[in-house]
């Protein structure tokens, strides 16, 4: 999301020093993008491996190995696929004041569709890769997150920087879907891997400012732990998926 402050201004300065009030706000976000990450993964296995519901979602087409492999999608596999962006952008429009049960509810829906779409990932990668390419971003989102919780400069200023990379991103990802040049696709998974990466840093450091921002205010907190772990969730996914693009050994 691009604010998560509930119209609470950010202060200029800080105390950065740890308290138990700011480990408890963030360990309220880790918690739920992991349980968000747990929901997608079983969504995941559901639609890319139990044949009645991952043939509403998703073509596939049986190899001469005998492997069943991704073709393309059904209309509702569009529509799931689709829907996450249409949703978070139409919450900036129509979400200026939510209250915690509203985001809480926008962040179930979004990881509940977004992990429905990864399907895919099942379908396309062995499940050997998808463990291993897991795994490595776990390990990068932790150290990019420590990295924004702990670092003393400020990353404000690339946050618009990388805003606009992930529009470009969608923009040449659309264009691609066209031209399907494997090129074009490298290019846009290493940029993918480096936004989302620099994202990851940023997102928690803007957590941990809009904790002091807040002052306290537990129903403001409550909404900004929704949207920091949407920020967050959203960031881990496509760091995954660009690194399996790259790293990815197919079925």
């Amino acid at each position: 999301m691009s604010d998560f402050r509930n119209g609470y201004s950010m202060p200029t300065t800080a105390d950065m020093s740890a308290d138990a009030g700011l480990r408890s706000f963030m360990l309220g976000v880790y918690n739920k993008v992991a349980l968000g990450l747990l929901v997608s993964a079983a969504l995941a296995w559901v639609t890319g491996s139990y044949p009645p519901v991952r043939d509403l979602m998703f073509s596939t087409a049986i190899g001469a190995d005998g492997v069943t492999r991704l073709a393309g999608f059904t209309m509702l596999g569009m529509i799931v696929a689709f829907s996450p962006l249409v949703i978070l952008l139409g919450s900036n429009f129509l979400m200026k004041n939510p209250s915690p049960s509203a985001a809480g509810g926008l962040y179930w829906l979004i990881v509940a569709l977004i992990g429905a779409s990864m399907g895919t990932v099942v379908l396309v990668y062995t499940g050997a890769s998808v463990i291993q390419t897991f795994l490595i971003t776990a390990a990068a989102f932790g150290g990019l997150s420590l990295f924004g919780y702990t670092t003393k400069k400020d990353l404000s200023g690339i946050g618009s920087f990388l805003i606009m990379g992930v529009i470009g991103l969608i923009i040449a990802s659309l264009v691609n879907m066209f031209l399907q040049s494997s090129m074009m696709q490298l290019i846009i998974s290493v940029a993918g891997v480096l936004i989302f990466a620099g994202l990851t840093a940023y997102d928690t450091q803007r957590l941990k400012m809009t904790y002091y921002a807040l002052g306290g205010n537990q129903t403001a907190m409550s909404v900004a732990t929704s949207f920091g772990a949407l920020s967050l969730y959203i960031n881990f996914i496509n760091m995954f998926q660009f690194l399996l693009a790259l790293f990815g050994g197919r079925r």
